[in-house]
């Protein structure tokens, strides 16, 4: 065995969201290094049936899972299913997320409910159904400690998220590893929603040290050695990933 190429070899992943962007990129990283990969969908079935073709490409055993993680139900309903077909998950990436692009004063109880239970809640219900895993991984942003306009409802969800990956990985330990990523600006569908997406992602890039945005294979590559081994002693923490971008007043 390849200590680096091999080191999920009969390791069983859980990624939601991963059926593009970056979600995608990690069940690939996954994949490619012996894990038999889940991963969840939402609406987008091509893009679903293009990550099942792309991971079984890649030798993994897959499965993808339509569902909705607001729902109460959907953590134990996806854990099933990942149980009945690849067995129990050791690895998990909570990278699904929604949210509604809208000043806070704008915000209803249904955009709210909407975002911090899909988000948020779904991350800490999967958790508590999964008791055998090790390692844990969370997908945040840097707009959990910063202000962008629009962002607000999203960036609160993702400032839950940070605090709960500090309580878990205390709660947890020494059985599981809990960690977060927080990616700088990543050209993916989710952030070409927003109205102002071409003037946001032309001023990351100007504003990058490193001199290009973030790459989703990027943020793979953190992933894989957060979730790995190598990574033992590396718990409770927010790993920033951005090109030096969060360094600039």
């Amino acid at each position: 065995m390849n200590p680096i190429t091999d080191r999920f070899e009969g390791k069983v992943a859980l990624i939601t969201g991963g059926s593009k962007g970056i979600g995608k990129a990690i069940a690939l990283r996954l994949a490619r290094e012996g894990a038999a990969v889940a991963v969840t969908w939402f609406r987008d079935r091509p893009s679903a049936e293009k990550a099942i073709a792309e991971l079984e490409e890649a030798g993994s055993k897959v499965r993808a899972i339509q569902a909705f993680l607001g729902e109460p139900e959907a953590p134990a309903a996806i854990l099933e299913e990942v149980r009945s077909v690849l067995g129990e998950p050791s690895l998990f990436v909570s990278n699904a997320a929604t949210g509604v692009q809208r000043p806070l004063m704008e915000i209803t109880d249904r955009h709210w409910d909407w975002t911090i239970e899909t988000n948020a809640r779904a991350l800490l219900r999967l958790v508590q159904q999964a008791p055998e895993l090790e390692s844990v991984l969370a997908l945040t942003s840097l707009g959990s400690t910063r202000v962008m306009p629009g962002y607000g409802i999203v960036g609160i969800s993702k400032s839950a998220i940070e605090t709960a990956v500090r309580y878990l990985a205390v709660e947890l330990a020494p059985r599981c590893r809990v960690n977060a990523i927080s990616a700088g600006v990543v050209d993916t569908d989710s952030l070409r929603r927003f109205p102002t997406a071409d003037e946001l992602l032309a001023e990351a890039a100007s504003r990058t040290p490193a001199g290009r945005l973030v790459d989703p294979l990027d943020v793979a590559s953190l992933a894989g050695f957060l979730l790995s081994a190598e990574a033992s002693m590396i718990t409770g923490q927010v790993v920033t990933i951005d090109g030096g971008m969060s360094l600039l007043a």
